[in-house]
């Protein structure tokens, strides 16, 4: 029977059927099933539908939606999705972006902002942002998540020189002060180990989060001592321990004696060999804090040194510490063979701090100042400026020296290297 014949059929059965008691009801629908070849309970809904609604095979009637109507339309979504999408920058947009339950916790610190970018918000909607939980960011994100397939390459090959000076550290649950940093190295190879190229160097306290990233042409001791020396420079803490994997870029004379020769001597130890959950804090940071900026090009033009720290060293510390929350480890259960892991309150770097009594009411005070005076989509407008140039310089579609000279500040703007000897 063709769809037609069917639709025939059902209009002159549909006032019968309305009309006719439950025994002929019945008989009815046991005919129209018979020869529509219908289940019962779909031909019920076919005879019961109001005249001049779509029949078989002409499309589904919409049906009325069950339950509580939604609370947050359109305009929440918006607000969060582009919120969302400015709160970590990727190369990719909407790869890897911060979870729910980091972004309930950044959505307070962005909020002002947007509303100088965007425009006023209504009170109703402000408030709804505002009440917002993890559990509903999910819901109203799950349509415009994108999954990714993320690439790894090893690069760190063991520094065997100074293993027995150095001694292994595992044990780094118990700090309660912010001083004790964590390092490693990220290669900037592309698809191969060989020649020269740069190599991202990654610091992150512990106790808080606080992450600075610095750029090293190659991995020489005397480059890597530069540049571990300007980023403590720019801590608000005073550098109290040095914990680093194996590699030959940190274990050298050099750093050994710049920790150790000094009036107050930074406790310098390594992780094990091939151990890399020792260096937990720091790992995660490679993808977060690197990969998402630069990306798995190869950078082997030695004048990307410069306008990369000066991205790392500025726009890039700035955005990260202050408007990007993470989670920190409360507990950790055992239970048969599965671990149960307890998170505190996701929290910005700079709230941490703020909240720790070993850090100084100067160094706060100006974290509190340099906070009040930052726009999250200010920051994110000139990262992507940036990187841009970056970019060009590293696919030599613009004047090198044009690039360099004009737009370069690689010291940082916010030093903190005045509140303690």
């Amino acid at each position: 029977m063709s769809p037609t014949s069917k639709r025939e059929y059902l209009r002159a059965i549909r006032s019968r059927y309305r009309k006719a008691g439950k025994e002929e009801k019945g008989r009815i629908l046991d005919e129209f099933c018979a020869v529509c070849g219908y289940q019962r309970k779909y031909a019920i809904r076919l005879v019961n539908r109001p005249e001049g609604s779509p029949g078989p095979a002409e499309g589904r009637v919409a049906e009325k939606k069950r339950g509580p109507k939604p609370r947050y339309g359109p305009q929440v979504l918006e607000v969060v999705k582009r919120i969302w999408l400015a709160a970590v920058l990727s190369l990719s947009k909407g790869v890897d972006q911060i979870c729910s339950k980091r972004l309930e916790m950044a959505i307070p610190l962005w909020l002002p902002h947007y509303e100088r970018e965007y425009g006023e918000l209504p009170d109703e909607i402000w408030e709804k942002v505002l009440d917002l939980s993890p559990a509903t960011i999910d819901r109203l994100l799950r349509p415009i998540r994108v999954p990714h397939r993320p690439k790894r390459l090893w690069g760190t090959k063991p520094g065997t020189l100074l293993r027995n000076q150095i001694p292994i550290r595992t044990s780094n649950w118990d700090i309660t002060q912010p001083g004790y940093l964590e390092a490693d190295a990220v290669a900037h190879c592309g698809n191969s180990m060989a020649g020269d190229f740069i190599w991202s160097l990654t610091f992150t306290d512990i106790y808080s989060g606080w992450t600075e990233n610095r750029a090293t042409w190659n991995r020489g001791a005397h480059g890597v001592l530069t540049q571990v020396k300007e980023m403590e420079s720019s801590l608000v803490f005073p550098l109290l321990g040095f914990d680093c994997d194996n590699g030959a870029e940190f274990l050298n004379h050099h750093l050994l004696q710049y920790f150790t020769k000094r009036k107050l001597p930074v406790s310098f130890t390594r992780g094990r060999p091939y151990h890399i959950n020792d260096n937990a804090h720091v790992e995660q940071k490679h993808w977060t804090h690197v990969r998402q900026l630069l990306g798995y090009d190869r950078f082997d033009n030695p004048n990307l040194v410069e306008p990369i720290n000066s991205l790392y060293a500025n726009e890039w510390s700035l955005f990260q510490n202050f408007f990007c929350p993470t989670l920190k480890l409360e507990s950790k259960e055992r239970i048969n063979s599965k671990y149960r892991r307890r998170y505190r309150t996701p929290q910005t770097p700079c709230q941490r701090l703020l909240e720790c009594p070993d850090v100084s009411p100067k160094a706060k005070q100006h974290l509190r100042d340099t906070f009040a005076s930052l726009d999250p989509f200010a920051l994110k407008e000139a990262i992507e400026r940036k990187l841009k140039m970056i970019f060009n310089l590293h696919w030599g579609t613009h004047d090198e020296s044009a690039i360099l000279l004009g737009h370069v500040h690689p010291q940082p703007t916010h030093s903190f290297g005045s509140f303690f000897p």
